[in-house]
């Protein structure tokens, strides 16, 4: 009987038999697993503060890489382990060429969106809640982001509405940081005045209308810019604390202007 349980034990752990090769395979995975939780811990860890100065950015990012190594080491250790596989890998390997072809093709994308967003983590044009713009196929959006996976970038807009955009998409395009301070965004409203117009009072009701607005933050000029035959062109400019807000300000003080300069008289050229 003893003879009989080791044969069974050793036929259960040997790796080039059926019962081994699952016995290995529950190993395999769950030492995967466990890997794969710890890491996820550590980067919930940093993210919680634990970790002094973490940037939220490379802490993710690094995360989901180290998780997609445990699971590929995980794999190909496996398929050493056993020999059916070990020798079905020799085989494969004598058309490795063609295979990797194949491979390349098929993962072209992936792998840019990979190296992509390993680019976007050493050079870091923007990190997580920073507020960007992005040209998309509906046109210019903006929101906060809120997620940079191994594939793609993921933000959120003001309307709850989520943006996801491959990272080779998000490397190669323009976008805008508009949660920096020191960008801003400038309102221009410009005014064609009529024959026999006040410039001076004209000037004070333009300058008036932008101060008293809370969307300006500073008031730079208000100029005459250009003379014709029609009248007398008149250009006021304003700063705004983004793009979005510099336009909703240009339109108010339009519609402001159109009111006061009816009131008072002051003719608008056409």
């Amino acid at each position: 009987m003893p003879s009989d349980l080791s044969f069974v034990l050793h036929d259960f752990v040997a790796p080039n038999t059926m019962p081994g090769a699952m016995f290995y395979g529950v190993i395999f995975v769950a030492v995967a697993w466990l890997a794969g939780r710890a890491v996820r811990l550590a980067v919930h860890r940093a993210l919680g503060g634990h970790v002094p100065r973490a940037d939220p950015t490379a802490v993710k990012f690094l995360g989901q890489l180290a998780r997609l190594a445990i699971y590929v080491i995980a794999l190909l250790s496996y398929v050493y382990e056993i020999p059916v596989l070990r020798q079905l890998g020799g085989v494969w390997l004598t058309s490795v060429g063609v295979v990797s072809v194949i491979v390349g093709i098929a993962a072209q994308s992936t792998l840019g969106n990979l190296i992509s967003g390993v680019s976007l983590l050493l050079y870091r044009p923007f990190r997580l809640g920073d507020h960007l713009q992005v040209m998309t196929p509906s046109g210019l959006e903006s929101g906060m982001v809120e997620s940079l996976s191994l594939g793609y970038t993921t933000l959120q807009t003001e309307d709850n509405r989520k943006i996801v955009i491959p990272n080779s998409v998000m490397a190669s395009q323009t976008c805008i940081n508009i949660s920096l301070k020191a960008v801003r965004a400038a309102a221009i409203v410009t005014v064609n005045l009529g024959h026999g117009a006040d410039i001076d009072k004209a000037r004070g009701i333009l300058t008036e209308l932008a101060k008293a607005s809370s969307k300006v933050v500073e008031v730079q000029s208000c100029r005459v810019s250009a003379l014709s035959d029609s009248g007398t062109t008149m250009t006021l400019t304003v700063w705004c604390a983004d793009a979005t807000t510099a336009a909703e300000v240009k339109s108010d003080l339009l519609e402001g202007v159109k009111k006061r300069f009816d009131g008072e008289g002051i003719p608008i050229a056409h």
